[in-house]
């Protein structure tokens, strides 16, 4: 397919429209002229001053119909017989030519939270996410005429990047070693954002911010999910423990060694590491038991 056949997107210009202050005025006057010389007319049997009066009301009901309004944050765009003639963002009361279509669309800042989606994480494992979004409309030209209908495709849009962001990254790693999707919120956050503006691009749209409002293992293994992040957790501490205990057992051999308290062998010296790697990481209480006779009874 050749450059020329392929459609460009709508670029949004500045609209047409004018203040509509000038133009109620003379709405005003159209009427009232056409009041007086009605009376006029009536009163001297002028068919002359009718003709005028019918020509004043003419002028106010052509004026009417070209009237409309922008509110804070607004803008209308202008085509003519379907043919877009730009975009207008002047708040207030406005005029254009009554044969001159207006579209209004809203400029504002929309907070969108999408459905609970259920993806599977980089790792295959069934996770479900919810997504807060906040978007805006920058070119009314692009999100009237290049989409059926902004809305729906901004909803739509989110899923698809939920569901790819989801599909990058798993979920949790235990080792602490990887990217995750619980572990770096702010990061998945910004891709998420950068993800949504290319996708929204084509529809006039950009993302203020955004995050996910739920994020959890399906209902299916989120309890053999939690039996492991128990597990790993005991088994974390317990390697912190015996680091821990080890430590001090070379602390306690190598002062006992150096102040020469007590001399002992190597089948003593185990025997002692092995009573206090015992008392560092049992759980329960030690009860201690005193020896009466020798060392070595």
């Amino acid at each position: 397919m050749s450059e020329a056949a392929i459609r460009q997107p709508s670029r949004e210009t500045a609209g047409n429209g004018a203040s509509g202050y000038m133009m109620l005025l003379l709405l005003l006057v159209a009427l009232l002229a056409s009041g007086g010389l009605v009376f006029l007319a009536a009163a001297n049997h002028a068919p002359i001053l009718l003709a005028l009066a019918g020509l004043s009301l003419f002028a106010a009901l052509f004026i009417l119909p070209g009237f409309y309004m922008i509110g804070p944050n607004e803008a209308a765009a202008v085509t003519l017989f379907g043919d877009y003639r730009g975009t207008d963002r002047s708040p207030g009361l406005r005029w254009t030519w009554p044969w001159m279509g207006k579209t209004k669309i809203s400029l504002r800042a929309n907070n969108l939270i999408s459905q609970m989606i259920k993806v599977n994480d980089l790792r295959g494992n069934p996770i479900e996410m919810a997504a807060q979004v906040v978007w805006r409309v920058t070119d009314s030209a692009q999100a009237l005429f290049d989409v059926d209908d902004y809305r729906a495709f901004v909803a739509a849009q989110i899923e698809v990047a939920v569901r790819t962001i989801g599909a990058r990254y798993p979920y949790d790693d235990f080792e602490h070693k990887e990217v995750t999707l619980r572990g770096d919120h702010d990061r998945i956050s910004s891709e998420l954002r950068a993800e949504l503006i290319a996708r929204l691009t084509v529809a006039g749209i950009t993302v203020d911010e955004c995050g996910f409002t739920h994020l959890a293992y399906a209902p299916e293994i989120a309890g053999a999910m939690l039996r492991r992040q128990q597990a790993a957790a005991v088994v974390a501490a317990r390697e912190t423990l015996v680091a821990g205990a080890v430590g001090m057992v070379e602390m306690a051999l190598a002062m006992l060694s150096d102040k020469k308290v007590v001399e002992l062998d190597d089948e003593r010296k185990a025997a002692m590491v092995s009573n206090l790697m015992v008392v560092l990481c049992g759980e329960r209480d030690t009860q201690p038991v005193l020896n009466t006779g020798t060392l070595y009874q």
